[in-house]
């Protein structure tokens, strides 16, 4: 039995998936528009993933980072891949706001304010839209190459 937390059903909401990643809603955080893109089998390194997992993961990034800037419009996009406590490779995708409570800090700093923030259920429904969308668009562009 694995202990990785990445490897059991999220109790995040997952807003798109298929065999390789998925893309969750972290709503835990109190950030507006953070999502983590997670690969599904445990791997904790980049270097051992094929070429073409890579691809596909680096194109993920980008139409979450283009969606989160076009639903949330935050003023920075932050993107980390840490992976000390889960090493399991997933990336954090992280709208941020000059006014959000731990400007300029990472999000993983003390709190300087006491904000509360939510995603609403538009721009949830929104987002699970748009991501779904666009990387049905990169798909079929991408067999149309073939």
């Amino acid at each position: 039995m694995c202990d990785c937390n990445l490897c059991k059903v999220p109790i995040l909401p997952i807003l798109w998936s298929d065999d390789n990643f998925r893309i969750v809603l972290v709503t835990d955080q109190n950030i507006k528009g953070y999502l983590r893109l997670e690969l599904l089998e445990h791997v904790s390194e980049i270097h051992q993933l094929s070429q073409s997992i890579k691809h596909q993961m680096y194109s993920l990034l980008n139409i979450i980072e283009i969606n989160l800037i076009n639903i949330f419009n935050p003023d920075k996009i932050n993107i980390a891949s840490l992976g000390n406590k889960t090493p399991h490779i997933h990336w954090h995708i992280i709208s941020r706001y000059k006014h959000d409570n731990f400007f300029p800090e990472s999000i993983w700093s003390k709190p300087t304010r006491n904000n509360l923030f939510e995603n609403t259920n538009e721009e949830i429904s929104n987002l699970k839209h748009q991501l779904t969308s666009m990387i049905k668009q990169q798909d079929a562009e991408q067999a149309f190459d073939s």
